[in-house]
């Protein structure tokens, strides 16, 4: 029996990757062209348009994608989306579908050997499959079997803490609510999920600092907004409605920062597809300074800033630090200011890597000016120190009273369009006490207390086969994760795999010992039930709660809906010890949301104001400056500094995402912006290191970590000479997933460092005469 692939095939023969120069400007003609090439690729043109035409609309499909928000007002009636999201529609609404037929054709096996590009592009799952021990084929299984199957397999673990169940970013609030609730009524908080790999690092910064782990900002903010800071984000392909976003800020006035190690096209400049004097103009100038630092060296940045801050208020005084603000809501300012003056300014300058003209230009700034909105994503999020840098940011806007006001605050930039409200539900491994009471109160059972698994956590315990049924409600767990090859033996340990998932992706190849794929509806689906068709809500980046309701046909009618495949199998595990009436729930949501409301504040009159156009907001006490920390302050941190320390021969590695992916999702081989066509397995690389370490331009080489003692590799990635700090590199996620040490976490969040990776970069030679290997680049 040949061996499944864990990781996408290395190239074979170099051909075919074709580079240019980076563009200049995000959006405009190419972005209309390439969204319409995708969607109209994949679908005929009336189901295309339907799908858009609803695509973020009020009352429409909220878009499956990104998790930035929709204007509370108006909406382009023309296209209320972005490329990814029409790419995103592409995928899910595709008219391919891959049935029962299509497991027979290829063995797991056959299908390993294939790109994580070729797997997505099969179509839509129809049918439950499932595939036992020693078999090499999935053959396809009725529900009630395999429901039957999952409830046997739970109820013959040794604890329910054996379980680990796993929620993907898209699950709806329905779906999560009941899945947490089924999760937690079989005995177990072992509910790690998206968020553990993304923003946990933002949550538990902005829990301990104010209260709560969401931003504060809304949408209407960043046009008040005098200073906007954008760190570690690259909206322009992972969230590119927020250009539109920026552009409006930018014509009200506003200054734009921007920080980060590559020199990203939609930090540049923006070209509005909608308008007619962008498109004619050639675009809107975005970023007014650009800090092109080092990687993580994001802590090093904002504590100069804040010592330049600090000296221009000793000239100043009462200029620059809102005194009123940090007297009557904070704690711990004198701390802060004390630790600061432990520091010297050239020496975090020279971490940065950049000039200190740069950062006092930056500096002055928010010396200048009072309403500044600080936004990041996972730049920053996924270091050791992610949690500390996270809480300097906060020090930042506390010093300058930007937190509750208007045109003022934190904005962690959200990755997946549900993840946050898949939080709020419950989806949690540490929930806290008011919640679970809540659960027992209202369901009348006693919730487990101790802790759950975190997605680190979980891997660790199935790769000790302690965690022996791994259930995941949508996702691409393998190729999210860290550590291919720990998380793929991981998963191989596991009795049994269960995943939700609309498409075939490389999870369902990596498997337990029996492994089942259960398809399941998407956004733009129909969902009908016994009462009539449904709709779903979903919380975006904002905290703003609206409905989504499908419009298009099923890939088949046995297809089932997420919040009816975790009702079926709850009530199949459950049995008696269970008062909840799982068929009832799922006849009609609004039963769901009506518990919903009774367990979760901020829910109240859920039903109706869901149905409201637009939505509505969930309570946000940072943004009306009451703080819910245990002191009711907004507390300041002393966040200490360490140098990186790294050997002649390392480099440091962040996984990035192409302008033609979507978390694990690929929709085809091209990064538009970066100027690098029909491939991915490349290493940006700054071209002094290139030529320094002996190696040549398109050379291919094999990158090393050997973290812990653990020899990992990624095999043959291309040499790309490219606009990054010395000894800084970057590869994509997920092809070099395999790189990041499962025990290289974040300090606090135990998120994934993966944008903090050390490498050793070897070269390829040829298996005759040994020579270096290269690449024919178009």
């Amino acid at each position: 029996m040949k061996k499944q692939a864990i990781n996408p095939q290395p190239p074979t023969d170099f051909t075919g990757i074709t580079i240019t120069e980076p563009a200049k400007v995000a959006a405009g003609v190419r972005a209309v062209t390439n969204s319409f090439k995708h969607v109209f690729g994949a679908m005929n043109v009336f189901r295309g348009m339907t799908a858009l035409l609803s695509l973020n609309q009020k009352g429409g499909v909220d878009c499956p994608s990104c998790a930035w928000p929709d204007p509370d007002g108006e909406r382009s009636s023309i296209a209320e989306y972005c490329e990814n999201g029409a790419k995103s529609i592409a995928e899910e609404a595709t008219a391919l579908r891959l049935g029962p037929v299509f497991f027979q054709r290829y063995s797991v096996s056959e299908l390993s050997q294939k790109s994580d590009y070729w797997l997505g592009q099969q179509g839509r799952l129809t049918h439950p499959m499932v595939i036992k021990e020693g078999k090499t084929h999935y053959e396809k299984i009725s529900w009630e079997d395999a429901i039957t199957l999952i409830a046997d397999e739970l109820n013959a673990l040794p604890s329910p803490n054996d379980g680990i169940f796993y929620t993907s970013g898209r699950a709806s609030n329905e779906a999560a609510f009941l899945y947490q609730l089924f999760v937690r009524q079989f005995g177990t908080n072992n509910l790690p999920d998206c968020s553990n790999m993304c923003h946990e690092s933002s949550g538990s910064a902005l829990g301990k600092t104010l209260g709560l782990g969401k931003g504060s900002v809304t949408l209407d903010d960043f046009n008040k907004a005098e200073v906007i800071m954008i760190l570690g984000q690259n909206p322009g392909t992972n969230h590119p409605r927020m250009l539109t976003a920026l552009e409006e800020a930018k014509k009200a006035g506003a200054k734009i920062i921007s920080v980060n190690p590559l020199i990203e096209t939609g930090l540049l400049a923006f070209q509005h597809p909608q308008h007619l004097s962008d498109m004619i103009s050639g675009g809107t100038s975005l970023t007014d300074i650009y800090l092109q630092i080092k990687i993580n060296s994001d802590l090093a940045l904002l504590k100069a800033m804040a010592i330049l801050m600090y000296e221009a208020e000793q000239i100043h005084p009462n200029s620059v630090f809102d005194h009123q603000f940090i007297q009557e809501n904070t704690a711990d300012f004198d701390l802060f200011i004390n630790d600061l003056k432990n520091y010297q300014l050239d020496d975090l300058v020279a971490e940065c890597g950049i000039p200190l003209a740069q950062i006092k230009e930056a500096a002055n700034l928010l010396i200048q000016y009072n309403r500044i909105i600080i936004c990041w994503a996972m730049g920053l999020t996924q270091h050791k120190n992610s949690v500390i840098t996270i809480q300097e940011v906060v020090n930042i806007l506390l010093l300058k009273g930007s937190i509750g006001k208007e045109g003022a605050g934190t904005c962690p930039v959200r990755g997946h369009s549900n993840v946050q409200g898949d939080r709020t539900m419950g989806i949690y491994e540490r929930p806290s006490s008011a919640f679970l009471d809540k659960l027992d109160q209202n369901f009348d059972f006693k919730s487990p207390r101790e802790h759950g698994f975190d997605v680190v956590k979980a891997i660790k315990a199935m790769h000790k086969e302690a965690g022996k049924v791994f259930i995941a409600l949508g996702g691409n767990f393998l190729s999210a994760t860290p550590d291919t090859e720990f998380t793929a033996k991981a998963l191989q340990n596991s009795q049994l795999t269960v995943h939700v998932s609309t498409k075939l992706n490389r999870s369902h190849l990596i498997h337990g010992k029996m492994a089942l794929i259960l398809p399941c509806l998407g956004r733009t689906d129909e969902d009908i039930q016994s009462s009539g068709k449904q709709f779903v809500s979903t919380e975006n980046s904002m905290g703003v709660v609206q409905q989504s309701k499908g419009t298009l046909t099923p890939p088949a009618d046995t297809v089932w809906s997420e919040s009816a495949i975790v009702a079926k199998v709850a009530k199949a595990t459950l049995k008696n010890r269970s008062k909840v009436d799982w068929e009832k729930l799922i006849s009609n949501y609004d039963l769901i949301r009506d518990l919903i409301e009774k367990t979760i504040d901020g829910f109240n009159n859920y039903n109706a104001r869901v149905r409201q156009a637009g939505g509505f907001y969930l309570p946000n006490a940072p943004r009306e400056r009451k703080f819910t920390t245990q002191n009711l302050k907004a507390n300041f941190t002393v966040c200490p500094f360490e140098p990186l320390k790294m050997a002649d021969d390392e480099y440091l590695m962040m996984t990035i995402r192409t302008h033609d992916q979507f978390n694990t999702t690929i929709y085809g081989l091209d990064d538009r912006y970066r100027g690098i066509f029909n491939e991915r397995r490349v290493i940006l690389m700054n071209e002094k290191d290139i030529e320094s370490a002996g190696f040549k331009t398109y050379q291919v080489v094999d990158l090393h970590n050997s973290f812990g003692g653990v020899n990992r590799k990624a095999e043959q990635f291309i040499i790309v000479p490219y606009n990054i700090p010395s000894r800084n590199v970057a590869t994509y996620f997920p092809e070099a997933n395999v790189l990041v040490p499962i025990d290289s976490v974040a300090d606090v969040s135990n998120t994934p460092t993966s944008k903090s990776v050390m490498i050793k970069i070897l070269p390829v030679l040829s298996e005759g005469d040994k020579q270096p290997t290269y690449a024919k680049v178009g």
